[in-house]
């Protein structure tokens, strides 16, 4: 087991990577740097390679995927998750990874938002997906996240063993952030100067498409981890709605005493059904959600066994 395993997933970063390396290399001499290739089509293999760094290869594209791979093949008491395009500086790493070790927190979040973020980063909607995001999160999951979607992270063994990993691109990072507030993982932030890219090296994420991905993401957690909360506001809304339509309905039955508007009726009778159906759906999904997270800190204690196994 390595003690300190730092990943980078790399698609095309030819550019940056032996500089992220180096820079890493130097910063925590006793890790071992792991840079997963995703079917890059330069050199980005070769150039880690050289710099020193264990390169394997995931074929499935995505970040998500390559997560995925780094998460199950590596073992490691603290993980250093970073991205290979040189806008995370390594020299927050250790105090990353002595968080992890010296106080066992779970996750730590490298803080750009609360830094050089806004300055640095040169496309305004990226600046204001980042900032819906991180308040969509923390209004829904009632935390105090500063950076939901920061590539620069660190983990515990148990954190990593733990997650779920559901998703293939970039709402990885949003998948985390949920996932460790929803089961009450213990988070810190870090906060951590961000520099742009380089010149000549260009961002994999699509604004637009990425960013309505990362919101459906958030949607799709909030269902799964808070589903009285998700259905609960669905069966609300459904019964404003309802009485929306059904208020004209009374008033003329109120003033000739016949119903004119009887298909209105029938459709706000359906409405109401509706509501009661989806209410009663998150209280048996909200009982199924809370035996999930029983189960989880059942396995949470088995790879805290497991974990105190191997570093015997």
């Amino acid at each position: 087991m390595d003690k300190i395993a730092v990943l980078i997933p790399c698609y095309n970063e030819a550019k940056t990577i032996e500089k992220v390396v180096t820079d890493f290399k130097q910063a925590l001499p006793s890790a071992v740097i792991y840079v997963y290739d995703n079917n890059s089509t330069d050199d980005t293999a070769e150039i880690a390679k050289a710099a020193g760094a264990v390169v394997r290869y995931e074929y499935q594209q995505g970040k998500g995927n390559v997560i995925r791979r780094m998460f199950r093949d590596i073992d490691a008491q603290c993980y250093i998750m970073v991205d290979g395009d040189d806008t995370y500086p390594a020299e927050f790493a250790q105090e990353m990874a002595d968080k992890v070790l010296e106080r066992n927190v779970d996750m730590v979040v490298g803080d750009r938002l609360s830094s050089t973020y806004f300055e640095e980063n040169k496309r305004p909607f990226h600046n204001f997906g980042n900032s819906l995001v991180r308040w969509a999160i923390n209004k829904l999951f009632k935390n105090d996240i500063k950076d939901i979607m920061t590539g620069y992270r660190a983990f515990s063994y148990q954190f990593v063993k733990t997650f779920p990993v559901l998703s293939k691109g970039f709402e990885i990072e949003t998948e985390m952030t949920i996932h460790a507030a929803d089961k009450n993982m213990f988070m810190e932030n870090v906060i951590i100067e961000y520099r742009d890219r380089p010149e000549g090296s260009e961002s994999k994420l699509d604004t637009y498409s990425d960013g309505m991905k990362v919101l459906f993401t958030i949607a799709g957690l909030f269902r799964n981890y808070k589903p009285m909360a998700f259905f609960g506001i669905v069966s609300v809304l459904l019964v404003i709605l309802g009485i929306f339509f059904l208020v004209p309905v009374l008033m003329d039955y109120a003033t000739t005493g016949l119903v004119d508007r009887f298909p209105t009726l029938i459709v706000c009778g359906f409405v109401f059904m509706t509501a009661i159906i989806s209410f009663f759906s998150g209280t048996i999904l909200q009982t199924i959600a809370h035996k999930n997270r029983q189960d989880f800190e059942m396995e949470l204690q088995r790879v805290s066994d497991e974990y105190k196994r191997i570093d015997e």
